[in-house]
């Protein structure tokens, strides 16, 4: 059973839709102890970092995720929920994550070319930097949905995969059992079913 958490920010039904298309058991939860029983936990995200933060915290699941994530449970966030997994970020100031990747958050217009459209909203293909079973049944150059006007970055040692937007922006990241797609996988059609299939599939400590 994959666990996607509710905290109150995100896109949870159409996550939900995704995991049972490719028939995945799948709650939604904000309750620790399914969290602790589940195979894998999604953490979505949309809007702004500081709210979402605030939200996790306010609801102790940040320190529930940081537990489980050192006791090795497969955690995946999904857009502005990878961001959250970084140290920090850099939107409309200062705001501390739950560091479970080492990095933090930045505007993408401070690296792209003025001409580009900011948010970036739209397909780009996937070029890999490290092999991860994440992308087991996928291939490089692959395309997947993106919407976000900010990208994790000093993680070079976290980067599994980059995309081209005037600049090479982080893709997907992972620390050991801990994964984060900047794109939407449930959003992202065959392609994106088959790295959410790739995550279900992982066994407890097999990483």
């Amino acid at each position: 059973m994959v666990a996607i958490v509710d905290y109150g920010v995100g896109n949870l039904f159409s996550l939900k839709s995704s995991f049972a298309a490719i028939g995945v058991d799948v709650k939604i939860t904000a309750d620790p102890e399914v969290l602790k029983n589940a195979d894998g936990i999604v953490l979505p995200g949309v809007g702004a970092f500081e709210d979402a933060a605030k939200k996790l915290r306010n609801s102790g699941l940040d320190k529930v995720l940081t537990q489980l994530a050192a006791e090795g449970k497969h955690i995946l966030g999904i857009c502005l929920g990878m961001q959250l997994l970084f140290e920090k970020s850099y939107e409309y100031g200062e705001h501390k994550g739950l560091g479970l990747i080492k990095g933090s958050v930045k505007p993408i217009k401070d690296v792209i070319p003025s001409e580009l459209k900011i948010p970036h909203i739209g397909w780009n293909g996937l070029i890999y930097k490290k092999k991860s079973p994440l992308f087991s049944y996928i291939n490089d150059g692959d395309c997947v949905y993106f919407v976000h006007s900010f990208y994790a970055t000093d993680c070079e040692n976290s980067v599994i995969a980059v995309s081209e937007y005037g600049a090479e922006l982080t893709a997907a990241v992972q620390n050991k059992n801990v994964f984060g797609c900047q794109f939407h996988p449930e959003k992202s059609g065959k392609v994106g079913l088959n790295i959410l299939k790739a995550f279900a599939e992982m066994k407890e400590n097999e990483i």
